[in-house]
């Protein structure tokens, strides 16, 4: 192949295809406990996580919740992945041989959010959200004025963790900031120092985004055993949260989340139908269990 301006144009389309079919055949697992929310700036303060709507009865004027007692801000960051395609072997018409490459890129760039989004709930035990508390903890500030009540939304523990969610609402106990998609992109120009310095020419992927907390409400993280006790508590204290007025929340776990080393005892928790006795087993499908790769 005689490599020109013409010949690479097809190559960057070729490539272009190859990636957009891949990306789309990718299943994010970081929307299923992540709000997407759009982002337009460098960062984006998320104060409105402190309040908790609920309606109530109107008698005289609107009470108007308060935005201002927490300060919550997250930054976009900046994420590529590039590789390299050697001159020698567009000339030789060995292009077919990156396509598995591209799918890579394209793999990568839509599992990104993934790891991102599991990461950070891993680190819910040492990492803080909207309140000032680590999102998984033993003392969220609930109530207002005098009659603030320490919550606990961690069950205690040093083993490997385990999540249960509540999801069936609009707002996810995860974020996930976009700024900017995934981009395809390409450096070939054959007058470029790159090209003529190395011989090669770049294709990547970047984008903007961020990952941050939601409602910590919506969450229970624990690194005690997972068993059928553990869980009963689990899903006790999810669903006896209240807001800071004291009216229950209607917080209904929906969803645990396991690495792969806890998959065995999830299944004996929420999916087995009958105990080693012969006896029913009360949590037989009381929510939906999730192995996740992302949280070993």
């Amino acid at each position: 192949m005689i490599v020109n301006q013409a010949a690479l144009a097809g190559i960057y389309q070729s490539f272009s295809t190859i990636f957009a079919e891949a990306f789309a055949g990718v299943k994010s697992m970081a929307e299923l406990v992540a709000t997407v929310v759009p982002s337009t700036g460098a960062q984006v303060d998320y104060k409105w996580l402190g309040s908790f709507p609920g309606m109530r009865k109107w008698m005289g004027e609107r009470v108007i919740s308060n935005l201002s007692a927490f300060k919550y801000t997250i930054v976009n960051e900046k994420f590529e992945a590039t590789i390299g395609v050697d001159r020698d072997d567009i000339e030789d018409d060995q292009i077919g041989v990156y396509k598995p490459m591209i799918q890579g890129l394209a793999h990568s760039a839509a599992t990104h959010p993934d790891e991102l989004v599991y990461a950070l709930m891993k680190l819910g035990f040492s990492e803080k959200c909207y309140d000032g508390q680590y999102f998984f903890d033993t003392d969220h500030p609930v109530g207002s004025g005098d009659s603030v009540a320490s919550v606990s939304n961690f069950g205690g523990g040093a083993g490997t963790p385990w999540f249960l969610l509540d999801l069936s609402r609009p707002i996810k106990p995860m974020l996930l900031q976009i700024r900017r998609k995934p981009e395809f992109v390409a450096l070939d120009d054959p007058k470029d120092e790159q090209s003529f310095m190395r011989n090669k020419y770049l294709y990547g992927v970047d984008d903007r985004k961020a990952v941050g907390f939601g409602l910590w409400q919506l969450a229970y993280g624990s690194k005690d055993t997972l068993n059928a006790a553990n869980f009963e508590a689990a899903l006790t204290a999810m669903s006896s949260l209240k807001n800071d007025e004291g009216k229950p929340l209607g917080v209904r776990a929906t969803h645990l989340f396991v690495p792969p080393t806890l998959l065995g005892a999830g299944k004996d928790v929420v999916e087995k139908q009958f105990l080693a006795n012969g006896e029913s087993n009360k949590w037989f499908k009381t929510v939906e269990l999730v192995d996740v790769p992302w949280l070993a």
